[in-house]
């Protein structure tokens, strides 16, 4: 079975608090993530900004500089050791699309939807392989 610790993104782009919120937006941009956990200065998790966030705080009229003005301080996590099929009934019941993996409240990981998608990809192909397999097997009785 393949675990959450063999498919979290680590270590995960992080930023601290104090980082102006272009900063995140233009490292979203061009590492091509959606989701910055943000953490103080010994990793620990105090919130995160989605790509949607700095969206909106761009066409609001509120000014907020920092990420730290800009962060949801309610996260959900998991734990390395959360099962993959766990933390993906997770995401889908809170309709969310990450889950930033923490030890200890230390951020160690990050899961994203789009991970999930490469996981459904990579099964989709295996099971192609074993059809392909099988179409094989009957054609040498014919």
């Amino acid at each position: 079975m393949i675990s959450l610790s063999e498919m979290m993104t680590t270590p995960p782009i992080t930023l601290g608090p104090d980082e102006p919120v272009s900063s995140a937006g233009s490292l979203m941009r061009e590492k091509r993530i959606r989701h910055l956990p943000i953490v103080g200065k010994d990793q620990m998790l105090l919130g995160l900004i989605t790509q949607r966030d700095i969206l909106a705080a761009a066409s609001s009229d509120n000014i907020l500089e920092s990420t730290g003005d800009l962060m949801r301080q309610k996260v959900h996590t998991v734990t390395e050791d959360t099962d993959l099929r766990g933390a993906a009934l997770t995401m889908q019941r809170l309709k969310i699309g990450c889950l930033p993996v923490v030890r200890d409240d230390k951020v160690i990981g990050i899961i994203t939807d789009t991970d999930y998608v490469s996981i459904a990809i990579n099964l989709l192909e295996q099971m192609e392989l074993l059809e392909d397999e099988g179409d094989n097997d009957f054609s040498d009785e014919d």
